[in-house]
């Protein structure tokens, strides 16, 4: 049995479907190097799932990416997440994982608050991190899916996102 309670997560204002997604600039992990990119550079380049999860490492982060390598996303799609784990946490879970992804570093989580998925980490006051969530981006960053968690831990619709990810 798994330790943990389940906690209500405050109400927010992240991008709704239709919204426009802030761009951001951050370090973006891959297995093997990272360099600063934006957003915005990803998609210019075609569809982008957004992925926000918690530390690489946490059980959630874990579920969310073996979910996805599983189920598979499509290959004109760019699965990338986002998370408050440095560049040398996230090459080391892209690794030990076998991620077919990249992921933005977001130590201070500002991107998080620019999409208003901040919260306190476990209750501590200044110690924050993202709140799940899945934006399906197209290339003008218009918001074509979006799927934000009401409470800790909670974990998309899988087929639903499958859906929308088809419907591109």
């Amino acid at each position: 049995m798994v330790d943990f309670d389940v906690v209500d997560l405050p109400d927010h204002d992240a991008p709704a479907t239709g919204d426009t997604a802030p761009d951001f600039t951050r370090p973006l992990v891959n297995d093997e190097f990272w360099a600063d990119a934006s957003l915005s550079d990803l998609t210019d380049d075609g569809p982008v799932l957004l992925v926000f999860h918690t530390m690489a490492g946490a059980f959630p982060a874990t579920y969310v990416w073996n979910e996805l390598r599983d189920r598979g996303v499509p290959a004109d799609v760019q699965a990338v997440g986002v998370s408050i784990s440095s560049p040398y946490e996230h090459k080391a879970f892209l690794e030990e994982r076998d991620v077919d992804a990249r992921l933005f570093s977001d130590p201070a989580a500002d991107v998080a608050a620019d999409y208003d998925l901040e919260h306190d980490l476990d209750g501590m006051a200044g110690v924050t991190e993202h709140r799940p969530a899945v934006f399906l981006l197209d290339e003008e960053r218009t918001v074509q899916y979006r799927w934000v968690a009401d409470e800790w831990p909670d974990f998309p619709d899988y087929e639903e996102l499958a859906d929308a990810l088809a419907g591109l």
